[in-house]
């Protein structure tokens, strides 16, 4: 597997800009908004929210959701490090689709390393990459479980298991910083909406 294109591919440049796709869909430019957080830390439960609120509103937005993706263009990947790697590379060349479609996308995915998220970060242009930590203590995480995973991880009936045998990197610096164990739904929603008004990517309603 390599990263490199042939020399032989062009790339071919589109009459209609990234940004007059986003003007028709009714905002004022597009975005990915990138949750990252340890599993059961509320991730795809806030993207959802979000999401429904932003489609009440007019705006259109997609959804990636890391269980969602691995059940097609990622199914051949497993959870080792080179894979979680892969993994994200392959959803940050997608988002650089959707974003450049005039999307507001919102991607669900642990993506437990700093390096994998600034990789993506630099796929897209500066202020198109909106990282949101999901900032929840691990104790926080396992007593909710959700999908029983911490509870299979701890007898060792899962390997390479975030937060428990692989590691998870915080953000140093998120540009949206959410504690689910303070908040909830509503006020994280709230909170993300806020920023995205603030920094313009939506019409004030």
């Amino acid at each position: 597997m390599t990263n490199q294109h042939s020399p032989d591919v062009v790339w071919h440049q589109h009459n209609v800009s990234k940004n007059a796709r986003a003007n028709a869909k009714g905002h004022r430019k597009p975005a990915v908004l990138w949750f990252t957080g340890l599993s059961g830390s509320g991730k795809s439960t806030i993207a959802n929210a979000l999401e429904q609120k932003l489609f009440e509103l007019g705006y259109h937005t997609y959804l990636l959701d890391g269980d969602n993706v691995r059940h097609g263009l990622n199914k051949d990947l497993g959870f080792n490090d080179a894979d979680r790697v892969e993994n994200i590379r392959r959803i940050g060349e997608v988002t650089k689709l959707f974003v450049d479609a005039g999307l507001i996308v919102m991607t669900a995915f642990i993506s437990p390393f700093r390096s994998d998220r600034q990789l993506v970060r630099q796929l897209h242009a500066v202020g198109e990459f909106i990282e949101v930590f999901i900032d929840t203590p691990l104790a926080v995480c396992e007593q909710r479980d959700p999908k029983g995973l911490y509870i299979k991880a701890r007898a060792g009936e899962i390997k390479h298991f975030t937060g428990i045998d692989s590691v998870y990197e915080a953000p140093l610096t998120p540009d949206i910083h959410i504690k689910t164990d303070e908040m909830d739904i509503d006020a994280c929603v709230s909170v993300i909406l806020q920023y995205l008004q603030n920094g313009e990517y939506l019409i004030r309603q």
